[in-house]
């Protein structure tokens, strides 16, 4: 008697996932590409015109003005007392000592308000094709590196008590000024250039030498 034939079950394949994997809908990918057009059509609507970045170029040479004028105008008072003693108004040596010796504290950021809130200033967007933020570095390092450095040589050469000494500071006092007026010259060959791109005409804060 012959046994019936053994029939096997057809084989199913078991899943390796525990989840079946869901592909993105297609309507996202579609939402995306018009968030970015939108975004880049706000950029291109928000451009600043040539009058708005002249405009805000004034402003931002005020700001700085409001930051440096009083270290500036110090320095300048310096220069100018130093001046007359060295053309011998020995008579004014007191009173220039003074002088220099108070404008020079006061161009250190530590001691000079309007200097210290300079050093966290913000450059418009609208200009940011400009290179304003090193420009600010420059003037920062002007004023409490350079401009100080020069009126501690002045203090130096009026208070030399030899020939000796007073050739030494008067030399250390002359490459101090060099030093000066080579920032100077590198922060306003910055300012002039986007003086020019902008068609700005407001004067550029100033900065003896």
């Amino acid at each position: 008697m012959e046994l019936p034939t053994k029939t096997e079950p057809p084989f199913v394949p078991l899943r390796h996932t525990g989840w079946a994997t869901r592909r993105t809908p297609l309507w996202v990918f579609a939402a995306l590409v018009v968030l970015a057009a939108g975004v880049l059509l706000v950029s291109l609507s928000h451009k600043p015109s040539q009058a708005q970045r002249a405009s805000d170029l004034t402003t931002y040479f005020g700001d700085v003005n409001a930051g440096i004028e009083s270290c500036a105008g110090g320095a300048r008072d310096s220069i100018t007392a130093l001046d007359k003693v060295m053309a011998g108004d020995k008579a004014e040596l007191s009173a220039a000592v003074g002088v220099i010796a108070y404008n020079a504290q006061n161009c250190a950021p530590v001691n000079n308000q309007p200097l210290s809130d300079f050093t966290g200033y913000q450059v418009t967007e609208s200009l940011a094709q400009f290179p304003l933020d090193q420009a600010d570095t420059d003037v920062i390092t002007w004023a409490s590196r350079d401009a100080t450095n020069a009126q501690q040589d002045m203090l130096a050469a009026l208070q030399a008590t030899t020939p000796g000494t007073l050739a030494r500071a008067e030399a250390k006092l002359r490459a101090a000024l060099r030093t000066m007026d080579a920032q100077r010259t590198a922060i306003y060959a910055i300012w002039r250039s986007a003086e020019q791109s902008t068609g700005d005409t407001a004067p550029l804060p100033y900065l003896p030498a």
